[in-house]
């Protein structure tokens, strides 16, 4: 084949593969949903192999096609949500960054990606984002309760977990910002690894993470702590609602940034002390099932982000 051709026969191959995933990922009820996370793949491959201008295009071309099969609301949920991941997956792939780099870049590429998303349902299709999860969430307790009805559960029973409906329902749109970053985190650490999975297959390889054991996260988790904290007391005391809202998913952020970095610790005194993979395991166990002990790591990964507890015990050997 002529060289000058294979690189838009290429594109076109990719743009068609894109297309039919895109495809699946709606028609199909279950395995749709996986076939998203792939969907990334075919631009990362494009921006490495062709560069970040001819990934764009592909991108662009894919989601033009896809709108006049699926509608324009879908192809452009699909396509804002994965291929911002994608081009950012192939573009620090061809500047040789990092793992770690990688991952940042591409979870600021899906986050940017989901706020996109919202804003075109509530600018372009006037669509009100927050009230049509509240019915979203009324309708799941609704038919949750009417299938304990059903079950012959008592009336008094019924109307106590009706009464707990709608705190549960003002706790969960409080914490929808912390739910889009967790959406985006599993939207980038999906298409990461399933990018990592196929590009393997084509003699591309990304880099690799450091060991679990070696996990830190950056001091401003503390410190978004002791600001939730902060915020929390005066968003009540002062009835600072914005203020309120704000600390309490800062609060969740930085608690689960510091119970990752806790069991990363525990995994660093598994290898410092030798423990057994049996033991290993029951440990984790036991944390992950209490919820005493989820907060003490949580908190213990958080004051690790300062003291830095692997370098003491590191010197305590020597």
């Amino acid at each position: 084949m002529n060289t000058s051709t294979r690189p838009v026969v290429e594109g076109g191959l990719l743009i068609a593969v894109a297309l039919l995933m895109g495809l699946a990922s709606v028609y199909l009820p279950i395995l749709g949903t996986i076939i998203e996370f792939f969907w990334a793949v075919p631009f990362t491959v494009l921006a490495v192999r062709q560069g970040l201008n001819k990934a764009i295009t592909g991108l662009v071309a894919a989601t033009v096609l896809l709108m006049l099969f699926v509608g324009p609301l879908l192809a452009l949920r699909l396509s804002l949500s994965f291929g911002p991941v994608g081009l950012a997956i192939g573009w620090c792939i061809r500047q040789k960054h990092d793992a770690v780099r990688i991952f940042i870049t591409t979870l600021g590429a899906a986050f940017a990606g989901q706020i996109l998303s919202i804003a075109i349902i509530f600018f372009v299709m006037d669509i009100d984002f927050m009230q049509t999860q509240t019915d979203l969430l009324r309708e799941m307790f609704d038919e949750t309760l009417k299938v304990y009805e059903e079950m012959g559960m008592d009336e008094a029973t019924l109307t106590e977990a009706r009464e707990t409906v709608e705190p549960t329902i003002t706790l969960a749109l409080l914490l929808m910002p912390t739910v889009i970053v967790l959406m985006a985190l599993i939207n980038a650490a999906a298409s990461f690894w399933a990018s990592k999975a196929i590009l393997k297959k084509l003699d591309i390889d990304l880099p690799e993470f450091p060991r679990f054991a070696e996990w830190r996260f950056p001091i401003v988790f503390l410190y978004m702590m002791g600001f939730a904290l902060i915020g929390m007391y005066w968003g009540v005391t002062r009835n600072i609602e914005w203020l309120h809202t704000m600390s309490i998913n800062a609060n969740v952020l930085a608690m689960l940034a510091g119970f990752v970095q806790g069991l990363s610790l525990m995994s660093f005194a598994a290898d410092h002390f030798k423990l057994s993979k049996l033991i290993r395991r029951l440990l984790f166990l036991v944390v992950l099932l209490n919820g005493m002990l989820l907060q003490a790591v949580a908190f213990t990964g958080l004051f690790d982000m300062y003291f830095d507890y692997r370098k003491r015990l590191t010197r305590k050997k020597d």
